[in-house]
């Protein structure tokens, strides 16, 4: 599989991106791990909300699901600072080079967010004054460097810009002589081998033939099928896909089809950023298992050669036990010879003699039958030992002690090698054992690497506001903030629905969508709920609020006269209909569907009836972060058969549910839904 995108790739996403993101917000911006980056979208209609960087390998919107760090990098908390709610203004290619540059406006300054996709990569964020404000890495280079503070300079050009190549400019490419002219299509032009290779073979040129010897025909039909390849990589032209070879196999991922794959499988799609999130999530989830795998083999290889080595140590004992058991029985079917010979030595030292003269008269005596037939091979002085050879076995014999008391050591040391073999033996058992566990957890880790990424489910329109269906069915949604509360009223308020708002300043509206029908009382209870526990009640630890609820035409959008509605307020008019101590509290639940599990949250009835578990919160003193950590455990315990796959929801998908981002668990249930 491809490491990284071409020239041609950056190309097309960046006239894909340019398109879709223009006028985006940069919501916020997250750093997964030392190379990738996320940006967070908002004002994007039909195409995942996250844009993904990986320094030197790519860049394209997301559909799946990252794990965000708990402690943001120093890196993804500078560009917070610079980008958070910046507006993107553009997206474009530097040149022909896998450089990619986001432009964003904010506050009246402008930035650059450059990425580069080659070598080790880099993301570099550059202001209005084109002095570099922040790098991912910071290196100084022979042609440059990437220093905070010093202007920011492009890397030198990797070869002409195709778009702006003029015909007669590509004869210079004879002078390349006998360089193959695929070899010399990469230097001359900023693309890769791959497509150097596929405009050759529709121009139909051998990839091999000198540059020196192409003909002007030849060079017409070069030029054309670089035009070509350009023409098909523009937005109106493109054909996204992923070449699939033998097996199954991804083998790479284009925004046309390309002639050099053409006895490939090509599996289409709507867009080249969707191409990529596909290609590069299955590409990741290779990777992983490869990862995987080989931690696992090294480990695995380690515990093989522990192995083999506790194997090649207990033959070891063994033989030791053996021989020092065969030596002490040796030394006991000789027993008199050896110790008419040990006293013959001691009794010729005692006499005055030296070691020499002993050893000398030993042998002497040995020839002349003097003594027992026990070759003996040396007398070692300083130890005082004798080395003898008896039934072809050599051993010593300690001249300071009896032969029985040599016997009897001999036999000793058998016995230690013995409890050392019962040792040994264990620890090899224990080591199978755990092989056999490396096994089976390599199994199971390769099982749990090969699952699909998961994808961020599909956001519904009203799903940018609060949500929920009531246990009657009816959809309700309520604002978060001004700017949605406005949204809410102003956009999506029809005229049979009903419009509730909690008694004290500055609750959501909340709107029950009717769809003309008849609005049941357990709808009516549990809207209200919404719209108290969202409120300012929950935040002053109210365990109940009133709430009342009007129709649309009671709401109005223009202030009396002389008078001013912030952003978010509206006048209501008319009868009131209240619904008195409204339960503050909320239950935050999963409910399983197509695409995965999905985190819900509302009124605990609602919510009892759609979720498959769920946990009731009231308000309290928890900080979100560490309630959604339990909230998440608690489901996962609640449901052992799926704790995988929802210990793995993100916590901000728990989070977003928790009102004012403080309260406490009141109670954990399972539905029975399943």
């Amino acid at each position: 599989m491809k490491v990284e995108m071409s020239s041609f790739d950056v190309a097309a996403v960046a006239a894909e991106l340019d398109s879709s993101l223009r006028g985006a917000r940069i919501d916020n911006v997250y750093q997964v791990n030392r190379k990738i980056l996320l940006l967070k979208l908002r004002g994007l209609e039909g195409i995942p909300p996250y844009l993904l960087i990986e320094a030197g390998r790519r860049v394209h919107t997301t559909s799946y699901e990252f794990e965000k760090p708990k402690n943001p990098p120093a890196f993804s908390m500078a560009l917070r600072k610079y980008l958070r709610n910046g507006r993107v203004v553009g997206v474009r290619q530097y040149e022909f080079e896998r450089i990619l540059v986001i432009d964003i406006e904010r506050g009246g300054d402008r930035y650059r967010l450059i990425s580069e996709l080659f070598g080790n990569g880099n993301i570099i964020l550059v202001g209005g004054d084109g002095r570099i404000i922040q790098a991912l890495t910071y290196r100084r280079m022979k042609d440059r460097n990437i220093l905070r503070g010093e202007e920011f300079k492009y890397p030198p050009p990797s070869g002409r810009n195709p778009r702006r190549l003029e015909r007669d400019e590509l004869d210079d490419i004879r002078d390349f002589g006998e360089i193959a002219v695929v070899r010399a299509l990469t230097r001359f032009l900023s693309i890769g081998g791959l497509y150097a290779e596929e405009i050759l073979l529709r121009a139909g040129v051998e990839k091999d033939k000198p540059c020196g010897s192409l003909t002007g025909d030849e060079l017409d039909e070069i030029f054309k099928s670089i035009k070509d390849v350009l023409n098909e990589i523009s937005p109106d032209n493109m054909r996204p896909c992923i070449f699939i070879g033998d097996e199954g196999i991804w083998v790479d991922v284009a925004p046309t089809r390309l002639k050099i794959y053409e006895r490939l499988r090509c599996e289409s799609y709507e867009s080249f950023n969707g191409a990529l999130d596909e290609y590069y999530a299955e590409s990741l989830i290779r990777d992983r298992v490869e990862r995987v795998k080989e931690k696992g083999g090294e480990e695995l290889a380690r515990l093989k050669r522990r192995l083999k080595e506790q194997k090649k140590a207990l033959e070891a004992l063994k033989e030791r036990a053996e021989r020092n058991r065969r030596i002490g029985d040796i030394i006991y079917r000789h027993l008199n010879e050896l110790t008419v010979l040990v006293q013959r030595i001691m009794e010729g030292k005692r006499s005055g003699r030296t070691w020499n003269e002993v050893t000398k008269t030993l042998m002497e005596e040995r020839r002349k039958g003097l003594i027992p037939a026990v070759y003996v091979e040396a007398i070692n002085p300083k130890n005082m030992t004798l080395k003898v050879n008896v039934e072809g076995e050599a051993f010593q014999l300690d001249l300071r002690r009896s032969v029985q008391e040599s016997a009897a050591r001999y036999y000793e040391r058998a016995k230690k090698a013995g409890r050392k073999i019962v040792g040994a033996e264990r620890a090899i058992k224990e080591t199978l054992s755990r092989i056999k566990e490396t096994k089976i957890e390599l199994t199971k880790r390769v099982e749990e690497a090969v699952k699909p990424l998961r994808k961020r489910p599909k956001r519904m329109w009203y799903e940018k506001f609060r949500w929920f269906y009531s246990s009657d069915g009816f959809l309700v949604i309520g604002g978060k903030d001004a700017s949605t509360n406005e949204v809410l009223i102003r956009r999506y308020m029809e005229p049979k629905d009903v419009v509730f708002h909690a008694d004290i300043p500055g609750a959501p509206f909340v709107v029950v969508k009717s769809k003309g029908k008849p609005i049941p009382e357990n709808t009516l209870r549990e809207a209200a709920q919404l719209a108290a526990s969202y409120s300012r009640a929950w935040r002053e630890m109210l365990s109940t609020m009133n709430v009342y609820w009007v129709t649309p035409n009671q709401v109005s959008m223009h202030p009396p006269s002389g008078e001013y509605l912030p952003r978010g307020s509206f006048m209501i008019y008319g009868h009131r209909n209240y619904i008195r101590k409204v339960p503050v509290e909320v239950a935050i639940g999963v409910r399983r569907e197509e695409d995965g599990w999905r985190v819900i949250g509302g009124p605990t009835t609602a919510i009892a009836r759609r979720a498959e578990a769920y946990v009731r919160l009231v308000p309290g003193r928890e900080p979100s972060g560490r309630l959604a950590k339990e909230i998440r455990l608690r489901l996962t315990k609640l449901l052992p058969d799926y704790a995988d796959e929802i210990a793995r929801i993100p916590l901000e998908e728990f989070q977003r549910f928790i009102p004012s981002g403080r309260g406490e668990i009141a109670e954990s249930k399972l539905t029975g839904l399943e």
